[in-house]
């Protein structure tokens, strides 16, 4: 019973391709923080539904399927308030305004260090 548990952050990505998944999976594991994958919005729906420990969900905007990231990141606002949302793109721009409260937005490509300081920045509330 003395063991205290130290537990890293768990960081959600939800991204289509692949490739892009794999790089910021291991960017975020290498920034210390527990990782999950999701290669659309119902997976990371499916997820969330199952999993309390969800910290950030970390999402690619442009993805195929019912959902794309912006209405993924107004979902898991609404059913998940405490999860804290960042969202990526390489194509588009998305104002703040275009995310829930408290969301961030992170252009692609994006660099091990960018991505670390968003996420850091969004656990501490700021």
């Amino acid at each position: 019973m003395g063991l205290v548990e130290c537990r890293r952050p768990v960081i959600l990505i939800v991204e289509d391709e692949f490739l892009l998944r794999m790089d910021a999976a291991a960017m975020i594991a290498d920034a210390g923080f527990a990782v999950v994958e999701a290669a659309n919005a119902d997976e990371a729906i499916e997820i969330l539904e199952t999993r309390s420990d969800i910290a950030v969900v970390f999402t690619d905007i442009q993805m195929p399927g019912a959902m794309d990231g912006l209405r993924l990141a107004r979902a898991v606002r609404g059913r998940w308030p405490p999860i804290k949302i960042v969202t990526t793109s390489g194509h588009i721009t998305v104002a703040d305004t275009d995310l829930p409260e408290g969301g961030r937005f992170l252009p692609k490509p994006y660099s091990a260090y960018e991505v670390t300081c968003v996420l850091r920045e969004v656990m501490a509330g700021g």
